[in-house]
């Protein structure tokens, strides 16, 4: 652990890379209007990033690792920020879910598997924004007051260990690679 390590310095640097796919589906989204545009393949790019990346392995990590610190430390489960975290997790999964199910349809041209894609793309969007805005502003900053630096080190010995994982077969690298992918097609978001 280094000296700039906190309890959610990784949880935080994940959350810019997971905007940064979020600013990606919404420039998707902007071409939804115009025939032939709609990029298909992107869309399925960033739906697998969101399912293993911000879902799997990042909110992995929160649920399986700072939430039960942070409760121990305390802080109640059930209600106040981890409960409206654990509901936006759900809620991110329910929209990411839509988006995968809706994509074959889409991709044949089908109109209500289309609007259900785009509005699923929609909502996660504008709830991992204020989801992340939510987390790093408040309950990141009360774990990093009440999370002691051994109880930190061991924490991000835990978060190493997550990140050693595959995610439905794909490494953290080959994650992220799916987002150097989409910011080389994407480069304005």
């Amino acid at each position: 652990m280094s000296a700039n390590d906190t309890p959610t310095r990784i949880l935080r640097d994940q959350h810019r890379n997971i905007l940064k796919v979020a600013d990606v589906l919404e420039e998707i989204l902007a071409n939804e209007h115009q025939p032939g545009v709609f990029d298909f393949d992107a869309i399925a790019d960033c739906a697998s990033f969101i399912r293993l990346y911000a879902d799997a392995l990042h909110h992995g990590k929160e649920e399986a690792l700072l939430f039960p610190e942070l409760v121990e430390r305390g802080m109640p489960r059930d209600t106040g920020p981890i409960a409206v975290m654990l509901h936006e997790h759900q809620r991110g999964r329910a929209y990411a879910k839509t988006m995968v199910d809706a994509l074959p349809g889409a991709r044949e041209g089908n109109v209500d598997a289309t609007r259900a894609l785009v509005s699923a793309a929609r909502g996660y969007i504008d709830l991992i924004r204020a989801h992340i805005m939510k987390e790093d502003n408040i309950l990141f900053n009360m774990a990093d007051q009440l999370i002691d630096e051994p109880a930190c080190r061991a924490l991000c010995a835990a978060y190493d260990g997550v990140c050693a994982r595959h995610f439905e077969g794909h490494t953290v690298a080959e994650l992220e690679a799916i987002l150097t992918r989409l910011l080389e097609r994407y480069p304005a978001a």
